[in-house]
């Protein structure tokens, strides 16, 4: 019996913390992980200001579940489902670009690619938290230059040299479609992304065809 409650209890407090880190990521996005309260997660989540600082038990470590929830959404919706539908290579690169379009435009979050939101807010402040922030975009970056040095090894982008390079050029043009569309309420940002992603990739050589699935409303299908 005492087992049996103490695994409704954990399975209560997993459901707690899960809807409590969902409001979290949410306001983060529009607010920064700094706007992140206790009590405003409380009111927000339907649960009292005692029962969330004992889920987390700071605000750091309140801000450090958050950034760990957002990756898991962002894995999710971005890099799970390029991988399951789109082959190693260009493929995937495109797949990649098309999944991030769509992942910031339907607004997972409110305030777009939670990502890019908190990496400014914390670009200057050493700590644990712009470690964690730093350790996620960190990946997702690694992640997309390894697909385009697999497109680079299969002849696919001939003209590339550095793919580093490609991919910052790339994560910039992401990065001002998410911003430019907040600003300006408009969706028009990132089919002008996708359009400058379709350039860069033809002029170092890239199929035509395959280059031409990029859009915001692709599923890399």
């Amino acid at each position: 019996m005492a087992q049996v409650q103490l695994d409704g209890r954990r399975v209560r407090g997993d459901e707690s913390r899960r809807v409590v880190l969902a409001q979290a990521i949410d306001t983060a996005s529009v607010d920064g992980l700094e706007g992140l309260t206790m009590g405003r997660l409380a009111e927000a989540s339907g649960h009292s200001k005692s029962g969330v600082a004992t889920l987390f038990g700071s605000k750091e470590q309140l801000q450090l579940a958050t950034i760990g929830a957002a990756r898991e959404v962002f894995v999710d919706r971005v890099i799970a489902p390029a991988r399951a539908h789109a082959q190693r290579g260009l493929a995937r690169v495109c797949a990649l670009i098309s999944y991030w379009l769509a992942y910031s435009d339907d607004r997972v979050f409110r305030g777009g690619c939670f990502f890019a939101a908190t990496s400014v807010e914390f670009d200057a402040r050493p700590g644990a938290v712009r470690d964690a922030v730093v350790a996620a975009t960190t990946e997702w970056e690694d992640y997309l230059t390894a697909s385009i040095e697999r497109a680079m090894d299969a002849g696919e982008l001939p003209e590339l040299g550095d793919a580093r390079q490609l991919t910052f050029e790339l994560v910039s043009f992401l990065e001002a479609a998410n911003t430019r569309s907040l600003r300006y309420s408009s969706s028009e940002p990132y089919h002008r992304a996708a359009a400058a992603v379709r350039s860069r990739l033809l002029s170092l050589g890239a199929d035509p065809l395959m280059v031409d699935r990029i859009e915001r409303s692709d599923r890399a299908s």
